[in-house]
């Protein structure tokens, strides 16, 4: 069970979610990227977005809890299916290494 989630918006095309909370499933998730950056969170999302892949951003409610004085990271993540795609999408921008 994952606790302190968020979507971030999504692309329409290649959506997961709604079959998984419809039919009680988890979707397997692989996290492409760990900040305490608020910001880059945000546009990481968006660059995901703009490219077709939904993300879900992880431990945003935990973060919150303990002040958001960025103690506890955040990780950005994306169906297992999605994760190449993302990394490739991320690496083009510069993003990831």
């Amino acid at each position: 069970m994952v606790f302190g989630f968020y979507h971030i918006g999504g692309a329409k095309k290649r959506s997961r979610r709604p079959e998984a909370i419809q039919t009680g499933g988890m979707r397997p998730m692989h996290v492409v990227v760990i900040t305490n950056d608020p910001v880059r969170l945000s546009f990481l999302g968006a660059l995901l977005r703009d490219a077709g892949i939904d993300a879900t951003v992880l431990d945003a409610h935990v973060s919150a809890m303990e002040g958001s004085i960025g103690a506890i990271p955040r990780r950005l993540a994306v169906a297992d299916d999605d994760a190449g795609a993302a990394r490739r999408v991320l690496r083009e921008a510069g993003e990831l290494p």
